[in-house]
């Protein structure tokens, strides 16, 4: 059977993702969509088809169950998929202090935003560097730039993907696969309403961007193949700002705009 040139794109069904999807249709690319729901994905799909002159598959997976990545992987194979690129963009958050919380959930962002993106980068970029070709851009956060109270795992776990991403950025030059990490700040997208965190002050200080925004500008910068990139003048700054300051106050800061009006 012939192979199949794609791009993966994960958590598809919303949000940045979805943009994403739209974006890369855009410029012709055919598309593998991933997410648990498949009513949504399915939508999407007909309307890229429709739209333009390409193919959609989609894949529905529910990627916070461990074994999850070798599965989507397997399929992959088995129906000769090629992916030239990957975007690692599925991942959630929630609102509220640690000690609350169901370790359940814990653990199952701790499965979708490290595990699986770390276990799926390096099954796909396996197969890049073989080929001598490929790019990978994982949704990074600004969150992960500084301790998070009210929202601290998720935090840590986007400290990890930034980490992550440009030590292997760095690890793959000269194999023609470039690793990128975007780090968006808070986004117009169904990430604050699954997160519970619609009536935090980051979410209504300033004009919020949308998820088309920030996909068109991860887009881009994808395509340029440099290791890392900050969304927004304003979330530069602070990233920036923060280095200079004492942690105890970055900490203090993060918080307030985290809390709850």
């Amino acid at each position: 059977m012939k192979n199949k040139n794609a791009v993966l794109i994960t958590g598809a069904s919303s949000g940045i993702g979805f943009e994403f999807a739209r974006v890369f249709a855009s410029k012709g690319n055919n598309l593998v969509l991933v997410a648990r729901r498949k009513n949504k994905l399915l939508e999407l799909k007909k309307e890229l088809e429709s739209n333009f002159n390409i193919s959609v598959s989609v894949i529905p997976l529910n990627l916070a169950e461990p074994k999850s990545s070798e599965e989507l992987f397997s399929k992959l194979i088995k129906n000769n998929f090629v992916i030239d690129v990957l975007i690692n963009n599925a991942g959630f958050g929630y609102y509220g202090e640690f000690l609350s919380k169901d370790t359940l959930v814990d653990e199952e962002m701790i499965n979708l935003n490290i595990l699986t993106l770390t276990k799926l980068t390096k099954l796909i970029a396996n197969e890049m560097v073989k080929r001598a070709s490929g790019k990978i851009l994982n949704i990074g956060s600004t969150a992960g730039f500084q301790p998070g109270p009210l929202m601290s795992l998720y935090c840590a776990t986007k400290a990890f993907v930034n980490s992550f991403s440009e030590a292997l950025a760095n690890e793959l030059k000269g194999t023609c696969v470039t690793v990128s990490v975007l780090c968006p700040g808070a986004t117009e997208s169904e990430f604050r309403i699954v997160a519970g965190s619609s009536n935090s002050r980051i979410f209504h200080k300033r004009k919020i961007p949308t998820s088309l925004d920030v996909a068109e500008f991860g887009y881009k910068f994808l395509m340029s193949g440099k290791p890392i990139a900050i969304h927004g003048f304003t979330n530069k700054f602070l990233v920036f700002s923060a280095r200079f300051t004492p942690r105890r106050i970055v900490v203090s800061v993060a918080k307030f705009f985290i809390k709850s009006r």
